[in-house]
Formats: structure tokens, C-alpha cells, sequence
């Protein structure tokens, strides 16, 4: 039975380059995985005011969906130097309320999609540093920062070969890394 793992984009743009290789992922993921590209979009920004005993009916779905999964695979722009407030804020609205986290022990992987040079370093970095709070261990190897992600696509939106195989050998280290943790 293959593993159910969340994926969150951490860019809302519709033609986002985030969103693209997360649905590569999902094409190219070995048959031991399940990939379900995650709505995170629709979250009001977490405010303890909000989540009550009747929280927002996004705050709902986010978290069930969440804890029905067993891991999750983070890919993200960098902004700025850092993560977008669309995936800190999924982040918050997950590990809330106090006491019931969906993160903890969930398997995690990030990678980092830009169109600069350095891949979204920073971004990829502020995620991992999250994680550790989270208790979400966390593929240390291979690293993923995909850096002028504009030059991996054709005229006709598909993804060249060589990052394809970059892309290949990450999502078949998670896989091979959460089977192991199971």
C-alpha cells in the first residue's frame, strides 16, 4: 500500500513554477507514494481569536487532511530571503491548537524553486529550522534548491530532462527514506 504525502506549494500564481514541479512530482513519484497536492491558499492568516471550538471550515479540512497524511513534501519560493507567509501560515494553522500539532513525525522534504540563482536557499533553510520545533524529521540528503527554474521548462510547459532526473533521484530518496522510517 503506498504512502499518502501531502504536498504544499508555497506559490499562489496560478502558472506558478512551484506548482509545476510539484505536479512533476506527482507524475514521476514511485508507486510506494501518493502525492495530493494540498490547498493552503484558502487559510486565513492564523489568529487564536478565530480558533475557537467553531474554527474556520479551511482551518478544518487543512488539518484533517494533514493528519490523514504521512508525510509532506514542501516545494517553495524564496522571498525576500525567506519563506512565503502563505506556507508559514500553514505551518501555524497546523500546529494549532496548542497540544495538537499535524505535523509531528510527519516525514518531511523541501525544496527550494526560484528563479534566481541560488535556488531559494534561505526559504529552504527557514522551513527546516521551523521543523525542528515541529518534531518533523526531515531528508537531510539529497538537498533541493532549483535555481533558474524558468530555463528547466519549453515553450510548451514541459520540464527538461535534466531536472527531471535532479527531481527523480529526490523523490525516490524520500521514498526510500520513509519506508525506512516506517
Amino acid at each position: 500500500m503506498s504512502k499518502k504525502i501531502a504536498v504544499l506549494v508555497g506559490s499562489l500564481r496560478k502558472d506558478s513554477f512551484n506548482l509545476k514541479v510539484a505536479k512533476v512530482f506527482k507524475q514521476i513519484a514511485p508507486q510506494s507514494l501518493s502525492l495530493d497536492i494540498i490547498e493552503i491558499g484558502d487559510l486565513p492568516f492564523y489568529n487564536e481569536d478565530i480558533d475557537t471550538d467553531t474554527p474556520p471550515q479551511s482551518y478544518v479540512r487543512f488539518r484533517q487532511e494533514i493528519a490523514n497524511c504521512n508525510g509532506v513534501i514542501f516545494v517553495t519560493p524564496e522571498y525576500n530571503r525567506g519563506l512565503p507567509a502563505v506556507i508559514k501560515n500553514a505551518l501555524d494553522v497546523g500546529s494549532r491548537p496548542y497540544g495538537k500539532s499535524v505535523w509531528s513525525k510527519k516525514p518531511a522534504a523541501v525544496i527550494s524553486v526560484s528563479q534566481g540563482a541560488i535556488g531559494g536557499f534561505g526559504a529552504n533553510h527557514q522551513l527546516r529550522q521551523s521543523f525542528v520545533f515541529l518534531d518533523m524529521p526531515t531528508l537531510q540528503q539529497p538537498e533541493a534548491y532549483i535555481g533558474n527554474i524558468n530555463n528547466a521548462f519549453d515553450e510548451n510547459g514541459n520540464m527538461n530532462e535534466k531536472t527531471k532526473e535532479f527531481l527523480s533521484a529526490i523523490i525516490n530518496s524520500y521514498a526510500h527514506w520513509v519506508e525506512k522510517l516506517s
